[in-house]
């Protein structure tokens, strides 16, 4: 192991696969809980240290970033940002103002305390994936807080590629739709067509806002369903699907229609 990767939000749905990923191209891979205790270090893949930690307070995220770059034949070279949640609720005219807030808390707060301590540590260049949402650019009632934080997301990964694009480090921002994982499946069931398997809904994207010497993706490429899973077990209309379509962070997004993306990934 000659890399470490730090990954946020590592024990939810998204989060083990993505681990898993990292642990099978041989990645020192260090991942904050805020509850790890329950989970089994037994059944753990190779490379993985959990620590506990509340990613909301910043002297907790700096002794995570600190064991993460702590090792030099292992140095921190990337960094996903998956923790989040997602909370509904009314429209915005009903919408306390503490609820609204809460939602930046929860998805925009770890995001920029893990990125401001890990960006030291990444000088000589690395990269860093930040999970959005695709809601932020396709909203829906009854989330105005979510959608919003979501957004600030990828405004925030855009600030951070311009800012350290000198320095060779790389900043992307990806935008899944919904997640499928157990849990979900559980709260959203499908029904299954005659071959057994899950429809898929569609694709998510992603909003690449640096140079793209690409690190491995920060998501998996199984079927979409349910409701999503982004970290810590608060699940809504959110993250992930197929392969992911770059999109530069000057152009204009362009839908395609889903039936000619569907065709597009069989042949892949």
């Amino acid at each position: 192991m000659d890399s470490t990767v730090l990954i946020t939000g590592a024990m939810g749905g998204l989060g083990r696969s993505v681990v898993e990923s990292f642990s099978a191209d041989g990645w020192r891979i260090v991942a904050p809980a805020r509850s790890p205790g329950s989970d089994d270090p037994a059944k753990h893949p190779p490379g993985l240290e959990v620590i506990e930690a509340d990613l909301t307070d910043a002297t907790a995220v700096q002794h995570v970033v600190q064991r993460a770059a702590g090792q030099a034949s292992a140095p921190l070279r990337a960094v996903v940002n998956l923790v989040g949640g997602y909370a509904g609720g009314p429209r915005v005219h009903e919408t306390p103002i503490e609820d609204f807030e809460r939602q930046f808390r929860l998805n925009l707060r770890p995001t920029y305390l893990v990125t401001q301590a890990a960006l030291p540590h990444l000088r000589d260049g690395g990269t860093i994936v930040c999970v959005s949402s695709r809601a932020a650019v396709q909203p829906f009632s009854g989330a105005a807080g979510y959608i919003a934080a979501k957004a600030a997301v990828i405004a925030f990964a855009q600030a951070v590629a311009i800012e350290y694009r000198d320095e060779g480090i790389r900043c992307n921002a990806v935008l899944p739709s919904v997640i499928d994982t157990p849990s979900n499946r559980a709260l959203s069931p499908r029904p299954t067509n005659p071959a057994g398997s899950r429809p898929t809904t569609s694709p998510r994207s992603s909003i690449s806002c640096a140079p793209t010497n690409q690190m491995r993706s920060a998501a998996p490429r199984s079927p979409s369903t349910g409701a999503p899973d982004e970290g810590r077990g608060i699940r809504g209309p959110s993250d992930s699907a197929p392969r992911p379509r770059r999109i530069e962070c000057q152009a204009t997004r362009r839908h395609r229609r889903p039936d000619r993306l569907r065709h597009r990934h069989r042949g892949q």
